[in-house]
C-alpha cells in the first residue's frame, strides 16, 4: 500500500493529485524551484522539498533531484502528472531502482510509446523524413519527437520556409526536451482532434474510456475539451477504440494513457501519437464515467485488479483553460498578482489562489473550468455562464473568448468545429464585449463614491467631473498598461454630484439608482443592473463585474506625460520573458525588411517571434540571448528609412511606439498543450 506520494510536477496538476491523496489517507511531498517556494501546490502538501534553481532543466527536469527528494521525505512512490518528467522512460527507472513505485506505466511502455516517430512505427505507420520533403508533400506540420504541448512545432506550406521552419523547430525541441529530433506529417488544414482515454492493470485488462474531442486549440494547445467527442458514427468510434486497445497491449501497458487522432472531413482516422499519463483534460472522462482516475492510478500502482468492464457513462462534460494571456494580442501570456479567482457552480481545477502571483517561469495555464449536465447543449449553457459569472481578477486572461466560443454557432453545431477553429474566428471572438460603456459609468460612479463628497448637494454641479479609462484586453502586465503598451479602445466619463445620487451629462438614457465603492446599480431601457466594482490599492487597474460579463480596465491620466512617448521604430517587449535566440547576423547598421523576425522570447513555456515593425535599419540592439527582459522593455530601434536605391515600397514605416511585431506560428490551430501534436499520419 502507497503511504506516502511525492508528485514530481507543480501547479495544478500537483493540486489535483494531492486532491485525491487526501481522500484515500496517503501523505502527500510537493517539490518545488524557487520562484514556486509559496505557491498553492506546496501549501496544500504535508511535506516539500526545494529544488534550487528557478529554470526546468534545474529543477523539475531533474530527475535524480526529485528522487532524492522522495528518498529524503520518506516517501514509497511518485507521481509524474503530466508534463515535464510525466513521459520519461529514464526517470520511471530512476524511481524504481530507487525502491520506490512508480505512478505510471513500465518504464519500457513510455520508451516505446514517448518518441512519436517509435509509437507511428510501432502501429505501422511511417512518418515523413524532413530532409527529404518535396513539394508535393506540402503543407505538412513539422514536429519535435518528443515531448508535446506544441513545442517544436511548425505548420509548412511553401518549400521556401522549410530549412529556417526545421532549424527553429530543431532548437526549439532541444531546449524544451533536450531532444532535438523533429519528423513531418501530412498537415490537415481542417481535422477534428479526437482522442480515447486508456485504463489498463496488470491482468490484461484494458478499459477504452471513450472519446474526447479536443479540436478548439490554439498555437497547437487546447483550449475546450469535450466527452464524448461529438458527432462520430458508432463504426468509428468502435475502430478508435481498437487502435487505442491494440496501441496498448502493444507495449504491455499499465495505468492511464491517451490514444491521439485526427479525424479527417471525409471520416478517416488518423494516428497521432500515444501520452503514457494522465492528460490535462482528464476531469471530462471523470464526469461523464463517474470515476476518479487518479484514484485508478494509484489502486493499479499497488496491484489492485480493474473490474471486467468499465461503468457506463452518463451525460456530456465539458472543460475550458483558463490562461493568463491575452488572445487579442497573439496570446501573449500575462503576468502580476491574481488578486481572486472564483467560477460559481462548476468544477474548478487551479494551481493558483487569491493573492498568488503569476510568474513568466511556467505553462500560462491558471484553471481548469469543468461543467458537467444530461446533454451537450446544457453542459455548453452550464460552463458559457459559469465563465461569464466569474470573478478573475489580476493578469488578462482569455475568460471572455471562452465564453464566446462556448456560445459560437459552429462549435455549438455537434461536430462541426476542428482545428482551424480560431484561425477563421479569432476577431470576432477578441472583438470589445458589448455593455463596456454602462461598466466604465459604474467604475467611475464607484472612484467617485469611495471619495468624500462635497460638504452641500447642489442640484446640478457647475462643473462635472472626468475619469478616463482604458479597455484593460490591450493592457499586458500585473497593473494594466505596461510602458510603451499600447491600450484598446476607452471611455471618458463626465459625472456631477446632484441631491439624491449624480447625473450623468453624457448618457442621458442612464439612470443611477445607487452607487457605493464597490456596487453601482444601474437602470437602462427601465432595466436595472448592477455592477460590482474592484479597485485594487495602489493599481491603476479596475475589474466591473457585469451581468453580461466582465470588463477590465486602466485608468488613464486627463495629461499624458510626454515623456512616455516612445520613439518610432522602437521595439518594445510584448511580454516579461527570457530572450532566447536573436537572428544570425543582426547588429545595429543592418538593414532588415518588414516582418523579418529579429530575436525570440520565452515566456510561460511558448516561444514569441519579435519581427521587424518595418523595412529599414537596425540603429539599435539591446538584446542577447539569455536577457530576462520586463513587459515594455526595448529591444531594439529600427529607423524606417526607406532604402538606398530609392523608395521601392518596402520603407513604409509600421507606426509610432508600440512593441513592434508580436508573432505567433503558424496557424492558431493545431495540437495540445501542455501535451499534445497535431497533423495526420497515413493510416
Amino acid at each position: 500500500m502507497i503511504e506516502t506520494l511525492l508528485v514530481a510536477n507543480r501547479g495544478e496538476i500537483a493540486c489535483r493529485v494531492f486532491r485525491t491523496c487526501r481522500d484515500l489517507g496517503i501523505r502527500t511531498v510537493a517539490v518545488h524551484s524557487d520562484p514556486d517556494a509559496g505557491a498553492l501546490h506546496v501549501r496544500e502538501a504535508d511535506a516539500a522539498v526545494r529544488l534550487p534553481g528557478a529554470a526546468p532543466a534545474d529543477t523539475y527536469l531533474r530527475g535524480d533531484l526529485i528522487v532524492a527528494a522522495a528518498l529524503a521525505a520518506g516517501a514509497d512512490a511518485v507521481h509524474p502528472g503530466y508534463g515535464f518528467l510525466s513521459e520519461s522512460a529514464a526517470f520511471a527507472r530512476e524511481v524504481e531502482a530507487a525502491g520506490l513505485t512508480w505512478i505510471g506505466p513500465p518504464p519500457g511502455a513510455v520508451e516505446a510509446m514517448a518518441s512519436k516517430t517509435r509509437a507511428k512505427r510501432l502501429l505501422g505507420v511511417a512518418p515523413l523524413d524532413p530532409d527529404a520533403l518535396t513539394e508535393a508533400d506540402l503543407p505538412v506540420l513539422v514536429k519535435a519527437a518528443a515531448g508535446g504541448g506544441g513545442r517544436g512545432m511548425r505548420v509548412v506550406r511553401e518549400m521556401a520556409a522549410l530549412p529556417g521552419e526545421l532549424a527553429a523547430a530543431r532548437a526549439e525541441a532541444l531546449s524544451a526536451f533536450g531532444d532535438g529530433e523533429v519528423f513531418a506529417e501530412p498537415y490537415l488544414e481542417r481535422g477534428r482532434h479526437v482522442e480515447v482515454q486508456l485504463l489498463a492493470d496488470a491482468h490484461g485488462t484494458v478499459w477504452p474510456l471513450g472519446t474526447r474531442d479536443c479540436s478548439l486549440q490554439r498555437r497547437h494547445q487546447k483550449v475546450v475539451e469535450e466527452a464524448p467527442a461529438p458527432g462520430l458514427p458508432e463504426a468509428l468510434v468502435e475502430e478508435l477504440y481498437g487502435t487505442a486497445v491494440r496501441a496498448a497491449r502493444a507495449v504491455g501497458y499499465r495505468g492511464a494513457g491517451t490514444v491521439e487522432f485526427l479525424v479527417g472531413p471525409d471520416g478517416t482516422a488518423h494516428f497521432l501519437e500515444m501520452n503514457t499519463r494522465l492528460q490535462v483534460e482528464h476531469p471530462v472522462t471523470e464526469a461523464v464515467y463517474g470515476v476518479d482516475l487518479v484514484a485508478l492510478q494509484l489502486r493499479v500502482a499497488e496491484g489492485a485488479a480493474l473490474p471486467p468492464e468499465p461503468p457506463a457513462p452518463r451525460g456530456h462534460a465539458v472543460e475550458a483553460r483558463l490562461y493568463a494571456e491575452d488572445p487579442a494580442r497573439s496570446f501573449a501570456p500575462q503576468t502580476g498578482t491574481l488578486h481572486a479567482l472564483d467560477v460559481p457552480g462548476v468544477r474548478l481545477d487551479t494551481g493558483y489562489a487569491a493573492g498568488d502571483a503569476v510568474g513568466v517561469h511556467y505553462d500560462a495555464l491558471l484553471a481548469k473550468a469543468v461543467a458537467h449536465a444530461p446533454t451537450r447543449a446544457e453542459a455548453l449553457r452550464l460552463l458559457a455562464r459559469a465563465l461569464e459569472r466569474a470573478r478573475v481578477h489580476g493578469p488578462v486572461t482569455n475568460r471572455d473568448l471562452l465564453v464566446r466560443s462556448l456560445r459560437h454557432p459552429d462549435f455549438a453545431e455537434p461536430g462541426r468545429a476542428d482545428t482551424g477553429f480560431y484561425a477563421r474566428h479569432l476577431d470576432a471572438l477578441t472583438a470589445p464585449l458589448p455593455g463596456g460603456r454602462y461598466a466604465a459609468v459604474a467604475a467611475a460612479l464607484a472612484e467617485a463614491s469611495a471619495r468624500p463628497g462635497p460638504g452641500a448637494w447642489r442640484n446640478l454641479a457647475s462643473r462635472p467631473r472626468l475619469r478616463a479609462y482604458g479597455d484593460g484586453a490591450g493592457a499586458g502586465g500585473a497593473g494594466g498598461g505596461g510602458a510603451g503598451v499600447p491600450e484598446a479602445g476607452g471611455h471618458e466619463v463626465r459625472y456631477a454630484r446632484v441631491r439624491g445620487g449624480y447625473a450623468l451629462p453624457d448618457d442621458p438614457d442612464v439612470r443611477v439608482v445607487s452607487a457605493t465603492a464597490r456596487e453601482v446599480r444601474l437602470e437602462v431601457g427601465g432595466v436595472v443592473r448592477p455592477y460590482r466594482v474592484t479597485v485594487r490599492p495602489g493599481s491603476d487597474t479596475v475589474h466591473v463585474d457585469g451581468p453580461d460579463g466582465a470588463h477590465r480596465f486602466t485608468r488613464r491620466p486627463r495629461f499624458p506625460d510626454p515623456a512616455e512617448r516612445t520613439a518610432p521604430g522602437s521595439l518594445l517587449a510584448p511580454m516579461p520573458g527570457t530572450v532566447v535566440r536573436v537572428a544570425e547576423g543582426l547588429a545595429a547598421g543592418a538593414r532588415v525588411e518588414a516582418g523579418r523576425p529579429l530575436l525570440w522570447l520565452e515566456a510561460m513555456k511558448m516561444e514569441h517571434q519579435v519581427t521587424a515593425p518595418a523595412s529599414g535599419v537596425l540603429t539599435a540592439l539591446h538584446a542577447a540571448p539569455g536577457d530576462q527582459v520586463e513587459l515594455g522593455a526595448l529591444l531594439a530601434v529600427v529607423d524606417p528609412a526607406p532604402a538606398p536605391d530609392g523608395p521601392d515600397g518596402t520603407g513604409t514605416p509600421g507606426g509610432p511606439g508600440g512593441p513592434g511585431g508580436l508573432d505567433v506560428p503558424d496557424d492558431p490551430g493545431g495540437s495540445e498543450a501542455p501535451d499534445g501534436s497535431q497533423a495526420p499520419a497515413a493510416p
